[in-house]
């Protein structure tokens, strides 16, 4: 049998018989008719048959290197569990978005499977993690990793960041409560030039008061305002925002008392700057003559206030908070300030002042918006001190400043004598009648407390001078208006009640963002500074800006 092809197929097929070689052999086969058609027919359908195949396996021929290539590619890479699951539609490429999804899932689902671990490989250092996404991209492309380390590196970058965020808002922090425990270089060129000019201009030592006016500093008949400070911008501001808030300047009488190192400064100010028509006394610590008994009791408290302070600082090194707000709050307290004579001297007002009967107190951070004059009508009741309860969203509002924000209500010295969801009310601007506290015992129990906490380990408040007062004052305290009194300016975190601002007689800048510190609040700062006075030649030379 014989073929003959061409380039267009099979055009004939001839079958010839051997009989041209051998006769009767050959004849014989060819007289046989229908077994010859049989043989004819049988062969065309194997001849169409492989015409039909061929084309498919010279297709299959083709498609099978891809394919085992592609499935070893899909293996390689992660993308199937086994090569059954390559089989497919994905097998030629499928969409490339759902591929990309479920690679992405299985990875992260195994990253979040990890319980915490870091999401880098064994051996690998955390310092060596990519420091930038494009770095991330650039390893793994060269080190040719799959999704799977991407995601890896990925969640450690991410979890490596976190850690650094979180350490810089720390920071952040801590740097910005040392800020408010410093004292600005103005403000020292200002207590450095006042008292050099007390030293040099005999109008800065003129007395004060004036000698007429001497006999008055203990008349019940004009209004009397104390200030215990050491910063002189700071009473300047009081004072002046009071006269000018005034309706009966000449009615005012201040009396402000510093310590040793600042009583030529604050003297040489008012001095050589009068307050029109309103009288001002400068008296320093050092000028008093008091009782043996009375310098024992100042000195023990100190100490123990010392003590207090120094506890909390030493425990604020051990611990780790958690949450932002608890290191805000620990940080306000170890502020210097705390632990200041002048602020924990006011529990001694009455040895202060012993000729006076009615004072209105006044911390050195306020200014004074609306007339005081009515305080001192004010009846109290009976009471010692007439305070206000935190006026940010009104009457009996205090949020931040309930007594568990001040006492350790673990200890039952403690919880069975308060409320700890109880509003504390405000110390830095009162009324105080001081015939009423001299028929308390209300200093005396101040020292118990502080005697108490030593004997607690300091366990049983915050340091401050307002949480022993809040237990020495209680039940001698009488309520007053909140217009009186809005305080809480002085923090970061500043939710301003616009018309509690501009109907406050006093806002109070409690908290460590006092306004003549760069950290304070901008808007808030205006209000402070527009009672400076900037004419004046020493605030000049010293660039004190607002």
């Amino acid at each position: 049998m014989k073929f003959y092809t061409s380039a267009s197929g099979i055009k004939r097929v001839t079958i010839s018989s051997w009989a041209t070689a051998g006769g009767c052999a050959g004849r014989g086969r060819g007289m046989k008719g229908g077994k010859g058609s049989a043989v004819a027919g049988g062969g065309t359908r194997r001849i169409y048959h492989r015409r039909v195949l061929l084309p498919v396996v010279l297709m299959l021929g083709l498609l099978l290197p891809f394919l085992f290539v592609r499935i070893a590619f899909l293996v390689l890479e992660s993308t199937c569990t086994s090569p059954l699951d390559c089989m497919g539609w994905r097998i030629f490429g499928g969409n490339d978005s759902s591929l990309l999804r479920e690679e992405l899932t299985r990875a992260l689902l195994e990253t979040t499977n990890t319980d915490g671990q870091s999401g880098i490989g064994e051996g690998e250092d955390p310092t060596l993690l990519p420091a930038t996404f494009k770095d991330l991209v650039k390893d793994v492309t060269s080190n040719k990793q799959d999704i799977k380390a991407f995601v890896f590196k990925t969640e450690a970058m991410m979890a490596k960041m976190e850690q650094m965020v979180q350490s810089a808002r720390r920071h952040q922090n801590i740097n910005w409560h040392l800020a408010s425990h410093g004292i600005p270089k103005s403000q020292q060129c200002l207590s450095l030039m006042l008292a050099e000019e007390y030293a040099v201009n005999a109008m800065a030592r003129s007395c004060l008061p004036s000698p007429e006016f001497v006999p008055h500093l203990a008349d019940p008949s004009f209004h009397h305002l104390v200030l215990l400070t050491d910063n002189v911008l700071a009473a300047s501001v009081v004072i002046s925002s009071a006269v000018k808030s005034s309706c009966n300047p000449e009615k005012l009488f201040f009396h402000v008392v510093t310590d040793k190192k600042t009583y030529t400064a604050m003297h040489a100010w008012f001095a050589a700057n009068s307050i029109n028509s309103a009288v001002v006394e400068v008296k320093g610590l050092h000028q008093y003559d008091w009782p043996h008994k009375v310098n024992v009791a100042v000195k023990e408290m100190l100490e123990i206030h010392h003590l207090i302070w120094k506890n909390k600082y030493v425990s604020l090194k051990e611990e780790d908070f958690e949450y932002q707000q608890d290191l805000e709050k620990n940080l306000e307290v170890l502020s210097p300030s705390f632990v200041s004579l002048l602020n924990h001297l006011r529990i001694y007002i009455p040895e202060l002042f012993p000729d006076l009967d009615k004072i209105v107190f006044l911390d050195d951070d306020i200014v004074v918006q609306h007339d005081l004059s009515s305080l001192w009508e004010l009846d109290l009741n009976g009471k010692v001190v007439g305070a206000v309860v935190d006026s940010w969203c009104g009457r009996d509002c205090c949020p931040g400043r309930k007594y568990k924000d001040f006492f350790n209500f673990t200890n039952p010295l403690i919880s069975s004598k308060l409320d700890s969801d109880r509003c504390a009310w405000l110390y830095g601007m009162n009324i105080l009648d001081l015939q009423a506290w001299r028929k308390t015992y209300i200093t005396t129990t101040y020292h118990q407390w502080l005697k108490l906490n030593l004997n607690h380990g300091f366990t049983l408040w915050h340091p401050g001078a307002l949480p022993p007062a809040l237990l020495a004052f209680e039940g001698h305290m009488q309520h007053i208006d909140p217009s009186w009194h809005m305080a809480g300016l002085g923090h970061r975190s500043l939710q301003v009640n616009e018309y509690m601002l501009g109907t406050a007689a006093v806002i109070h800048f409690s908290g460590p963002a006092k306004p003549w510190l760069e950290i304070g609040v901008p808007e808030m700062r205006r209000s402070w500074y527009r009672h400076v006075n900037f004419s004046n030649k020493i605030i000049k030379r010293c660039r004190i800006m607002g």
